[in-house]
């Protein structure tokens, strides 16, 4: 199994939402892009990080 953590971060707040956008690191593209977060789970948060494993 892999696994990759993704750095986000604040890019614009939404009626209900919160987009962030990705944080790649030097010299890679993007794995995710940007994602919409609920308010109420991302709060007052300017930066997330995502952690995806693959599983097969």
């Amino acid at each position: 199994m892999s696994e990759k953590k993704v750095k986000f971060e604040f890019e614009k707040q939404n009626k209900n939402s919160i987009r962030y956008k990705e944080v790649p690191e030097d010299g890679m593209p993007p794995v995710i892009g940007s994602i919409y977060i609920q308010k109420w789970f991302a709060g007052n948060s300017k930066h997330i990080e995502v952690t995806i494993n693959k599983v097969d």
